[in-house]
């Protein structure tokens, strides 16, 4: 367990993201998703393999709008296992009311990175009958971290016990074909408070270096960039059919198809992706559905140390 000591000293520290991404080095990040069920042990697990070999772990906010655990939770089991953990918060869920409660109480549990996200809707999960809310979305939910974090009240005045302190990034998908409209809703973002942005898949290094030096660059973002596990042929295929922008080439599927080892293959790919995409962004996101036992092995083969 975290003693009081060092709760408070988390509460007035920068968050080990927030220090990586001002230094001169690369910055390492994965993702984790909450168990379906009450019982996050697995996750924890997962998570405890990571430690040392990533600068912040990415809870998943009901992901695809599928019911799992919720982020704030396994974000505070982070929290008392030594781990920096990167809150994921989707507007899909809560109306604003729901959504300020969650920002008071991520800081009042010392998590500092909180990812905004608009999120997936309720038609791509198992339960399309759900109703959404979006009263928010993400470039209002920044404005939100960004007035609770001046100490202002959403009604009136400023809040009772003083300002908040949350480190807020916002996502993006340097895949968007129309880059005139990906540039103004980025600068949205910047302007709501967006410290950095960490980015959907990435398949190609040249559409990063696009991105970066076009758009994160003159707004002064750092980008981590998605580097995504694929398991398979079949796996890329699916993910190109069901996942908006997703565009995995086919040179890279038939990489995994001819391959006897696909899963070998999808972890040497995401290895030279990540080398790849070190020398063009700040740094990585580490996605591996299902598989995130392997992220350490892509890190080895990308020979990445902390």
């Amino acid at each position: 367990m975290i003693s009081d000591s060092n709760f408070q000293i988390r509460k007035t520290l920068n968050s080990i993201l927030q220090n990586s991404l001002k230094s001169q080095g690369a910055t390492i990040t994965a993702e984790i998703m909450p168990p379906r069920g009450g019982d996050a042990s697995g996750a924890l697990s997962v998570a405890k393999k990571l430690s040392g070999r990533v600068h912040a772990i990415n809870v998943t906010d009901g992901s695809r709008a599928i019911m799992r655990m919720s982020s704030m939770a396994v974000c505070k089991l982070l929290l008392e296992a030594n781990l920096e953990p990167i809150f994921q918060l989707a507007c899909r869920d809560k109306n604003r009311i729901g959504l300020q409660a969650e920002l008071l109480g991520a800081h009042a549990l010392g998590i500092k990175n909180i990812l905004c996200l608009t999120g997936d809707p309720v038609q791509a999960g198992d339960q399309p009958n759900a109703r959404p809310v979006h009263d928010y979305e993400s470039v209002k939910l920044l404005n939100e971290v960004s007035a609770l974090n001046a100490g202002k009240d959403p009604v009136s005045g400023s809040l009772a016990d003083g300002k908040i302190d949350l480190f807020p990034g916002a996502a993006a998908d340097p895949n968007c074909r129309n880059i005139n409209s990906l540039r103004k809703r980025l600068e949205r973002k910047k302007t709501a408070g967006a410290k950095f942005l960490q980015t959907q898949m990435v398949m190609d290094p040249k559409t990063l270096e696009r991105f970066c030096k076009e758009i994160s660059e003159p707004l002064e973002l750092p980008v981590l960039a998605g580097v995504f596990l694929l398991k398979s042929a079949k796996n890329a295929a699916f993910i190109n059919k069901v996942v908006p922008g997703a565009c995995i080439p086919n040179e890279i599927i038939g990489r995994l198809e001819n391959s006897a080892n696909p899963m070998q293959e999808g972890i040497k790919i995401a290895s030279e992706q990540v080398k790849a995409f070190l020398g063009v962004a700040k740094g990585v996101h580490l996605m591996a559905i299902k598989a995130e036992e392997y992220i350490p092995n892509i890190l080895d083969q990308a020979n990445i140390n902390l």
